[in-house]
């Protein structure tokens, strides 16, 4: 059962047991084995027109080799795979071709499959999925409609990205300094309705689970950040000549309130427009509609110049009375705190920018613990001055009493601030997942409301979501479960409304329906015959889709359990397979699939679905490979390098060899693809020591009757041990440095046993299966080498019992030899003395002196 090459040739090997181990499906996952499980994850690839590069397989080969030597060990091993593909690349394909978007898929799905096949990754392909296939979303949407039932999901006014001129709203990624990616068009904020995901009420449990994982520190560190926890004050400031009115601002540093000089709201803060008085209206606007064009980067870099425009109005500051100018400017935000700021142009260094630019006034209120006079701004503790009752307070003492006058007053309170926001959970696009809403008037939801009906009931929120559209007010209504999936309807155009709405919205065959709240049926509002009876109701259906994220928040769930269509998952298997015990992916998905898909995890884990509160215990990044430019690989720098192009020319297991071999996994590193020939003359190698290429038949140095010399023994057991150490600490570069020792090794002796060939395959073989599995085969080796248990060494066999002692004459090496470790100075001058290469450098000479190292050298001084 081999491929009967003569040489090495990969091109024969590699799709002959690519063909074996698919069809005997040598890398299912068996549910419920006796076996320990062990899964391992990959963060799915999303399936774009333009196909993998060699910086995409870093990743899967490495999870591929855990996956390869887990099995070995005896683990029962799920490695699956699938595709991320719903989003907007697939969607502009779509507009630019006319192609529908299922079928560019496709076809991206195929391109991708046949690549990583090609690769040889031991991958269970009956449990693939895609995000895009109605079986998978059906219950993306029923996950939602969950979170919608308890609260969690609502609607809101939020500020996107609007392109008059291509008349559709864009992500954030489509807008480079104020204009669209496409087309270079002006661009500004608008407010839109939006669906918006409550993450921030799983805050505290999503920065304190952090403490749990197994996760790189800088991946912790950026999830810390991006939430944001931070003690403080919420302060509230009354304005001059408006006393319905006040501003409502947080901060960490309530000691510093004498030190506030002026007030900054945003220029989408709500009351700007009471704020602002006749003289300034006309600059306001001018100033708002510039703002509206920069993103939120722009806005809050610390280089820049700072601008704004004052109000003419004036808050009271709650403490000493003082009247307060106030100002909009862009570098306040509304997506952060309350939208408004107190300056405290002494302690803050945006603050202290705006001042200076302003001429306005700074007044230092905190001076150092040490009395000393410090550069401003300074934000450090010390103690208050020019504070008046406060003064001479510690920091941390006069921010509690602070707080505690602010309460007493009316006119504020201590809380906890978060800079997490709640997640926007909206896209205004066609090739997404379709919400399970349908929208009803103020009446038909309170004939909802009176239906005593327990099928019904059930499907209502905790509190009503409601948005305003024209003179309507609308109120959702989650569909069914019996009427998911919601489909994508088929639609002649894929290009935006021009109304801010996604393309459905122009199929109105499709929005405006009857609804059966009941069964779930659905009867288009044009029909001529409407349904009749209480459980039927007119509206409409949402036209925004779900995010790319919301497929990509529960996978790892679903390759578990992939063809169950009556739950999300059963309970069984879920308490079986339990979390991926390793996750391997990009470093960039830090903040938004990682924190998203905890987010998702543990309100499953909270309504009972999964039994474990965190979605991915151990985490590893790996590094991104640079073009041979040192720049990260794109189209338009003309630097990505096709897997198959090396493939061809050197075989797969090459390139899974060369891409581990490049530098520590995590690291940043480039392709060179000089380099490769050297992993590949490695391959060569080990195929030459053990294959006669002449012949075809086993080489004549392989015996099974010699014993291994004592040094080829002990390097065997030290290549077992720093082989078993690296992968389990995925340093792989350092593992296949050993291996190349080990048979350079092998390389130099006379011989070496049938037992240390098969051994030194199989350690190759997560790496480099395809070539190992035709050599085991050549060996004897029973059954497909993934079934074979992994080598184990032998402690005692890495005991050196043997030193080489280099033979110098004067200082000049002139020979060396292996002795025992415990050998006389004596008998190692003997040896010196007979070494063929010694012997002419001590004729006729008289040795003086020796000097012996034990061990390392000895070195004779003649004249």
């Amino acid at each position: 059962m081999t491929t009967r090459c003569k040489e090495y040739d990969f091109s024969v090997i590699e799709p002959y047991w690519q063909s074996f181990w698919a069809e005997n499906k040598t890398f299912r996952a068996v549910d419920f084995s006796e076996k320990p499980k062990y899964y391992v994850l990959d963060m799915f690839p999303y399936p774009s027109g333009a196909g993998l590069h060699v910086g995409h397989p870093a990743g899967y080969t490495a999870s591929d080799i855990i996956a390869r030597y887990k099995k070995a060990c005896g683990f029962n091993v799920l490695h699956p795979m699938g595709w991320d593909a719903f989003g907007l690349p697939t969607e502009q394909y779509a507009v630019q071709t006319g192609t529908h978007p299922t079928e560019v898929t496709r076809q991206n799905i195929a391109t991708f499959q046949r690549q990583i096949q090609r690769l040889g990754f031991a991958l269970d392909w009956d449990r693939e999925i895609n995000t895009t296939d109605p079986i998978y979303y059906r219950w993306t949407q029923w996950i939602f409609q969950q979170l919608f039932k308890r609260g969690l999901a609502y609607v809101e006014e939020r500020p996107v990205w609007w392109c008059a001129a291509l008349g559709t709203v864009l992500a954030n990624e489509e807008v480079i300094d104020g204009r669209s990616e496409r087309g270079n068009h002006p661009v500004e904020r608008r407010n839109l309705s939006q669906w918006v995901l409550r993450i921030t009420a799983y805050a505290d449990q999503l920065l304190e689970g952090l403490s749990s994982l197994d996760w790189p520190d800088s991946t912790k560190r950026q999830q810390t950040t991006w939430i944001g926890r931070s003690q403080g004050a919420e302060v509230i400031f009354d304005i001059e000549g408006l006393p319905d009115k006040s501003l409502k601002v947080f901060t960490t540093r309530p000691d510093t309130l004498y030190g506030a000089t002026y007030m900054v709201v945003a220029p989408e803060h709500p009351l700007l427009a009471d704020l602002v008085q006749p003289p300034h209206r006309e600059a306001i606007e001018a100033y708002v509609r510039q703002a509206a064009c920069k993103s939120d980067l722009a806005r809050t870099d610390l280089a820049k110049e700072k601008s704004g425009v004052f109000t003419g109005s004036f808050a009271i500051n709650p403490l000493n009375g003082n009247k307060l100018p106030i100002w909009v400017a862009d570098y306040v935000l509304i997506s952060y705190g309350t939208g408004a700021i107190m300056a405290v142009p002494a302690h803050d260094e945006r603050d202290h920018a705006f001042a200076q630019q302003f001429e306005l006034p700074i007044t230092q209120v905190i001076q150092d613990k040490n009395g000393e006079t410090t550069p401003l701004p300074y934000n450090g503790p010390g103690t208050l001055i020019h504070s008046g009752e406060y003064t001479g307070l510690a920091t941390e003492v006069a921010k509690k009493k602070i707080i505690a006058d602010l309460e007493r007053l009316g006119k504020g309170k201590g809380t906890t601030h978060y800079k997490l926001r709640d997640w926007l959970f909206s896209r205004q696009r066609y090739w997404g997942e379709p919400f399970p809403i349908v929208w009803v008037d103020k009446h038909a939801y309170q004939e909802v409301l009176g239906l005593e009906d327990s099928a019904i009931r059930p499907l209502l929120p905790e509190q009503p979501v409601t948005h305003t559209k024209g003179d309507k007010t609308l109120f959702a209504l989650p569909l069914p479960d019996s009427a998911l999936p919601v489909t994508l309807p088929q639609i002649d155009s894929y290009k935006p409304s021009g109304t801010g709405e996604s393309p459905l919205a122009n199929a109105t065959e499709w929005t405006d329906v009857y609804l059966n709240l009941r069964t779930g049926d659905t009867v288009s509002a044009q029909s001529e015959d409407p349904p009749q009876g209480p459980e039927w109701v007119r509206g409409s259906r949402e036209t925004n889709t779900m995010p790319q994220w919301a497929g990509s928040c529960w996978y790892h769930l679903r390759y578990i359990d992939p063809h169950n269509t009556e739950q999300l998952i059963d309970s069984d298997l879920e308490h079986y397979w339990q979390t991926p015990d390793l996750y391997i992916g990009g470093a960039e998905h830090a903040v938004l699939h990682l924190l998203y898909a905890r987010f998702w995890h543990r309100f499953l884990h909270e309504i009972g679905i999964v039994s474990d509160p965190e979605p991915y215990k151990r985490l590893f990044h790996q590094g991104i490979v640079l073009g041979e430019d040192g720049e990260k690989m794109s189209k338009s720098r003309g630097n990505v390098i096709n897997p198959e192009t090396v493939v061809e020319k050197y075989g797969a297991d090459t390139l899974r060899l060369y891409e581990m071999f490049l530098g520590p996994l995590q690291a940043m590193k480039p392709w060179n693809t000089n380099g490769i020939e050297g992993v590949h003359r490695f391959l060569r190698k080990v195929w030459r020591e053990i294959i006669d290429d002449r012949t075809g038949a086993i080489h004549s140095k392989v015996t099974d009757t010699a014993t291994e010399t004592p040094e080829t023994e002990r390097l065997l057991h030290k290549t077992i041990q720093k082989v078993t150490e690296d992968i389990e600490g995925m340093d792989f570069n350092t593992a296949i440095s050993q291996m190349m020792i080990f048979a350079n090794h092998l390389g130099q002796t006379e011989h070496f046993t049938r037992a240390t060939a098969q051994t030194l395959v199989q350690l190759l073989a997560p790496m480099a299966p395809h070539i190992s599995e035709e050599l085991w085969q050549r060996l004897g080796g029973a059954s497909s080498i993934t079934d074979a248990p992994w080598p184990t060494f032998d402690a005692s066999k890495l005991v050196e019992t043997q030193a080489k002692i280099v033979f110098q004459v004067n200082g000049k090496v002139r020979g060396d030899a292996l002795v025992a470790q415990d050998l006389p100075q004596e008998e190692v001058l003997k040896i010196a003395r007979e070494h063929p290469r010694v012997i002419p450098f001590l004729a006729d000479k008289q040795i003086v002196k020796q000097i012996y190292i034990p061990g390392k050298i000895l070195n004779l001084v003649v004249k």
